[in-house]
């Protein structure tokens, strides 16, 4: 483990960032656990990449908008505040945000993948600015939002937020003007009102609503005025949401208009929260009871198999949280010696590139030297992060005597993909979805914990041992509390509708696993899973099919004809046609008018006249029109969507989670 001066308090555990400035080392502290205890809660790992504003209903004020507000709500929202969705969207959800901390932007593509899911009708997003005081960038930063905000409205307001979150490091004076002018306001007015500081005032009433709903940390959500704290999971937002769709629906169907909703279903939820002390613990929301099953495998282990207490973690040698709790992992084995093993599982996030290259340094390592080569190395690892580059790599690998052109070709090659995909899919088995994610005898222990959270849990399983009076040895009792553990929860499935005749495909036209993905031409969480999908079809080929099938969402105007326009390209030319105007578009996806489309159709080498009439008589409709029936039949609502054999994948979603429910089709396909 890496070495770390020791710390004594639930507070030092969670050390503040290095820009917490000239305030005290106290309130930084105070201020980091606020973040850690609502953002740490679990840490989602997506990369943050953000939904275009272009094409999407924003109802905020700013620059002149309508005026409206709901502040009978004991949540009030109006059109001072930045809105995405309809003013009379059944739920709001009202984020509570820092643009500096890093859970606030691990969040954002969950919040994504919730506006795919439900669009602007179901759903509304209402942005509050909860600027923790540690975060020294973050208050510059809201106020600057909230500027583009008052001159150019919604929609330019998410485009700076989407850069800030996308550019957290960058955070400056400097960088909020280019923002701004990326967002479409005018430089010089920018420049007038952030000298204004006219915008200071609403950034500390957000605070104050924020403090008074309990908001303290960030991000913190209320769905309805029903609180949802951290950077959860969308499984965690599509069940509350769904639950208040359902209950909204009722109160109009019994005739609650639709623009007093929120109000309403707010003062509701509000009142039924129940009221928090002073010294409540908020971390003890956390599932800690639950025995997950956490198989070992063949993985890395410190300590002795037959040590009572298994912690396995899942982490990533470039999360900076997995850093900061390496101290406290040494502290527990230091307290409890051999009656603890800590067992490593590699789970390297999406938005960090050069975690993939350590793990496999770390492995390679493992391979020239054994387990102790392995933990010199994860030792290693985090000493030199954040420098992981390939120069850095190297003169590690040197340093700890291994061999460096084998690390290199290792690194190269990505030799051990396998086994880190094989982590991954177990990480997301058992809902690992943030690093460092830890099982304490299968009990969940999320972030970078203080010692006294592993000492609770460490000290239950010694006793939990010691009462069961030798019933079970040490060697056994790990497999023996696997037994019964929880597994991994079944996959969602529909009934897959029969692929209609003349449909796009590509792979093996006879697979017995039939992929049916439901996609739009302007949505750009489709044009995100092109890569996933390239990937799928690189690694299983002929194993698949993979088919189109049209879903153009309501929300984006041009979807529709583009995806007339690819079914010509189809008549005309086949399937590689097809393809040929689908990555087109897909690589174009600002660019999809009319003018647009006969461009791509002549450089696609088509019968101009063709799809000029096939376009302009709306000739493909139908088919578009009843693929995007067939997905409103069997549920599915936004896109990307896929059925894999009938196993249902929503959004966007990492390799892991194709190539796990593939693999599963294909095996019960035999």
């Amino acid at each position: 483990m890496a070495k770390d001066k020791e710390h004594k308090s639930h507070a030092a555990d969670v050390r503040p960032p290095p820009d917490a400035g000239g305030m005290s080392t106290g309130v930084a502290i105070i201020g980091f656990i606020l973040c850690f205890l609502a953002g740490g809660a679990v840490m989602w790992g997506y990369d943050s990449h953000r939904l275009k504003a272009g094409g999407i209903v924003a109802e905020g004020g700013g620059a002149g908008g309508p005026v409206w507000a709901d502040k009978d709500s004991p949540i009030p929202v109006s059109s001072e505040d930045p809105v995405w969705g309809k003013r009379d969207a059944p739920v709001t959800i009202v984020i509570f945000s820092d643009f500096q901390c890093p859970f606030c932007s691990r969040v954002e593509p969950t919040l994504d993948q919730v506006k795919s899911t439900y669009g602007p009708d179901k759903v509304r997003l209402v942005w509050k600015s909860q600027p923790l005081p540690f975060h020294d960038k973050a208050k510059p930063a809201s106020e600057a939002a909230q500027a583009v905000f008052a001159l150019k409205g919604s929609d330019a307001f998410w485009k700076f937020h989407d850069l800030a979150f996308k550019n957290q490091k960058d955070l400056s004076p400097e960088s909020y003007e280019k923002w701004a002018q990326q967002a479409g306001v005018d430089p010089a007015k920018f420049k007038a009102e952030i000298a204004s500081k006219k915008h200071v005032k609403k950034v500390e009433e957000d605070q104050a609503l924020a403090n008074k709903v309990g908001a303290n940390g960030t991000p913190a959500f209320r769905i309805n005025g029903a609180e949802l704290s951290g950077a959860q999971p969308f499984d965690k937002f599509k069940e509350l949401i769904d639950k208040e769709l359902q209950k909204a629906n009722a109160k109009i169907a019994a005739g609650t208009p639709k623009d007093k909703i929120y109000v309403e279903m707010s003062k509701e939820n509000f009142k039924a929260a129940p009221a928090k002390h002073d010294d409540e613990d908020e971390g003890e929301k956390e599932d800690t009871k639950t025995v997950w099953k956490v198989p070992v495998g063949n993985s890395p282990q410190l300590g002795p198999k037959d040590a009572i207490v298994t912690i396995i973690e899942f982490s990533d040698f470039q999360c900076p949280y997995c850093k900061r709790v390496e101290p406290t992992l040494d502290k527990v084995r230091e307290t409890y010696g051999n009656k603890v093993r800590v067992v490593w599982k590699h789970e390297p996030l999406p938005f960090h590139p050069r975690a993939v290259p350590a793990s496999t340094l770390t492995l390679e390592a493992r391979a020239q030297k054994g387990d102790k080569g392995f933990w010199d190395a994860h030792n290693k690892m985090f000493e030199i992060q954040p420098k992981l580059e390939d120069a850095d790599l190297e003169a590690a690998a040197g340093e700890l005597g291994l061999d460096v052109a084998k690390v290199k070709a290792a690194i190269k090659d990505n030799k051990y993909k396998k086994e880190i995909d094989a982590d991954m899919e177990l990480g997301e088995d058992v809902q690992a979805s943030g690093t460092p994610h830890f099982f304490v005898n299968g009990r969940r222990l999320v972030g970078a914990q203080p010692f006294e959270k592993f000492q609770k849990i460490i000290d239950e399983e010694i006793k939990k041992f010691e009462d069961q009076k030798g019933k079970v040895s040490a060697a056994a009792y790990y497999d023996s509390l696997m037994k019964d553990a929880k597994g991994a929860p079944e996959p969602e499935k529909k009934d897959a509708p029969a692929v209609p005749a003349g449909s796009p495909w590509k792979g093996n036209k006879d697979a017995k696993v039939v992929i049916q993905e439901w996609s739009d031409f302007q949505c750009p969480f489709c044009s995100r899973v092109e890569g996933t999908v390239s990937e799928v079809m690189k690694n299983y080929g002929d194993k698949v099919k993979f088919v189109w099938r049209d879903k153009p969402l309501p929300m984006h105007p041009d979807a529709p004809l583009a995806s007339e326009a690819a079914r010509e390209a189809l008549k005309q030319k086949g399937p590689d046609g097809f393809w040929k105007m689908h990555d087109k578009m897909m690589a174009n996806q600002q660019k999809l008018k009319r003018d647009d489309l006969d461009g791509y159709a002549k450089e696609l080498g088509l019968d101009m006249d063709k799809f000029k009439a096939a376009l302009d008589s709306r000739a493909h409709k139908p088919a578009v029109d009843a693929d995007d029936k067939a997905g409103s039949d069997i549920g599915i609502s936004g896109t990307p969507a896929f059925l894999i054999n009938g196993y249902y994948v929503s959004g966007a979603q990492p390799y892991a989670k194709f190539k796990k429910l593939i693999d599963r089709a294909l095996a019960e396909a035999k």
